[in-house]
């Protein structure tokens, strides 16, 4: 409208235009960088796949799949003399308003989606030290809880928990795990989830999903997923086994 109003060239709009849509691309890329850095900070210090990374990812893929949306249809103008397609421009308008009220309508009902990674976490440097023994004895210490007490069965436990039931600084429990143990928490903690759901398929008659909460799971594909990862079976495939 503007470009109508102050009679700007056609070739200075399309320049215009290609600036934006340049932007904008910049822009979701970057958006897109910085989630996957979200996802490897919550997979490196949290038990539990992320909801809140799943949601932004969604939302930056319904920004993308529009913009690229809106795009086609203006090179699909510009290919036909700037002709206007109502029905087009009707299906757009209608994507967007669908967008807008899953967006609010998330927001309200899960109000948890904003919770924030700690990223003071993250940022703690992985410095080791040169204190081998007393890494080795404390690594000892975790797998000796881990075994007797169980705290994988918490669906909800992060390194932070983790590190005030066994009593070691969480700085310090992160590099137990990520360099002497050499698994990232969230492997670290699965593998226990994993082991207890095997004895559990061979040794109870409870259902799949029954040992899926009961280890510590709240999603059946990530527990399909991590059982898989661990034994190349699926959970069902694997209880039929012979004993």
């Amino acid at each position: 409208m503007l470009f109508l109003i102050f009679n700007v060239s056609q070739q200075i709009e399309i320049a215009y235009i290609i600036v934006i849509q340049a932007q904008f691309y910049t822009y979701i890329v970057l958006i897109f960088l910085e989630l996957f850095k979200y996802k490897g900070i919550h997979h490196k210090y949290y038990s539990l796949h992320s909801k809140t990374y799943k949601w932004l990812m969604t939302i930056a893929i319904v920004f993308l799949i529009g913009n690229t949306t809106v795009l086609i249809r203006g090179i699909f103008e510009a290919a036909n003399d700037f002709q206007k397609f109502p029905m087009l421009n009707l299906a757009i308008a209608l994507f967007a308003l669908a967008a807008a009220s899953w967006f609010v309508l998330n927001t309200m009902r899960n109000p948890e989606l904003f919770t924030r990674v700690n990223e003071s976490l993250a940022s703690a440097k992985q410095d080791s030290g040169n204190d081998t023994d007393a890494f080795q004895e404390e690594v000892e210490q975790l797998l000796g809880y881990m075994q007797a007490n169980k705290p994988y069965l918490d669906e909800t436990l992060t390194l932070h928990d983790l590190a005030l039931k066994t009593e070691i600084p969480t700085k310090r429990l992160s590099i137990l795990i990520n360099q002497n143990i050499g698994k990232h928490f969230f492997d670290f903690i699965n593998e226990y989830r994993i082991e207890e759901s095997k004895r559990l398929l061979k040794e109870s008659e409870l259902t799949i999903q029954q040992i899926m909460y009961e280890v510590g799971f709240n999603s059946k594909s990530s527990f399909n997923t991590a059982f898989k990862k661990s034994t190349s079976l699926t959970p069902s495939a694997f209880r039929k086994l012979p004993a």
